[in-house]
């Protein structure tokens, strides 16, 4: 395989059935927590559409069809969409995709992107390609809420290595800065074979995230500090959630 078409770690770790193991812990309670204040905070009309983009297996997504309003998840695993499909209604799709494409033919009231599913190009152009596609892909008053982690909080704290065990697989994890990335390195053997992937997120600043908004036409209208929606605070806060309109 050339260097050209060299598969990028996303592509290889997402589709995993290991990516799924390791972090289990994400359970629908933490999810159906952060929607629901989510909703609050979005008040929602009748009717307006939804997407999740960079979705996983569609446990957000599928709560917002519950609600009553229209959805579509997507996400370039493949294996995570066949899990999502389960869920499928009338008023809940799922599609492989690109998240720095735009999806043809289709416009959306509210875009989300979360648990920190930005960030994960080696180039910034590409970064800035998701939002353009974000942009393109919102209706006239439309809504995107990006929820990255609190960079400033994940690099003071960083954990350089630890172990866990997890479905009788012993995960041994380290993580460093490397280039304003971090790095986590996830080592493991299961059925006698190793294996071995990594995980890279730009660290980007809460400035550098609101100016590369400001850049592709967003309006910052709230920011909020964690799945509650409590204010951020650089020092204290564990996520970076900002709601912003298209100008």
């Amino acid at each position: 395989m050339s260097a050209e078409n060299e598969e990028k770690w996303f592509e290889t770790w997402f589709d995993s059935p290991y990516y799924h193991i390791l972090y289990q812990h994400r359970n629908e309670d933490e999810a159906k927590l952060f929607i629901d204040h989510l909703m609050s905070a979005l008040g929602p009309l009748d009717g307006q559409t939804f997407l999740d983009l960079a979705c996983g297996k569609g446990r957000h997504a599928h709560y917002i069809s519950q609600k009553g309003f229209e959805t579509m998840g997507v996400d370039l695993s493949k294996n995570s969409i066949e899990f999502a499909k389960q869920f499928e209604s009338n008023q809940l799709q799922f599609a492989v995709h690109d998240m720095r494409e735009v999806i043809a033919n289709k416009q959306f009231d509210f875009i989300l992107n979360l648990f920190t599913s930005f960030g994960y190009f080696d180039d910034i152009a590409d970064n800035l390609k998701m939002l353009s596609s974000i942009h393109e892909m919102l209706t006239d008053k439309g809504i995107f809420v990006l929820d990255f982690f609190n960079s400033y909080k994940v690099v003071s704290n960083m954990v350089e290595s630890e172990t866990k065990a997890l479905s009788d697989i012993v995960f041994h994890l380290s993580k460093n800065l490397v280039h304003k990335k971090i790095v986590k390195s996830i080592n493991f053997a299961d059925k006698g074979k190793q294996y071995h992937f990594e995980e890279q997120v730009n660290v980007f600043s809460d400035k550098e995230i609101l100016q590369m908004l400001d850049d592709k036409g967003f309006e910052v209208k709230h920011i909020f500090g964690d799945y509650h929606l409590m204010p951020f605070d650089k020092y204290t806060s564990d996520r970076f959630i900002v709601i912003a309109s298209k100008k």
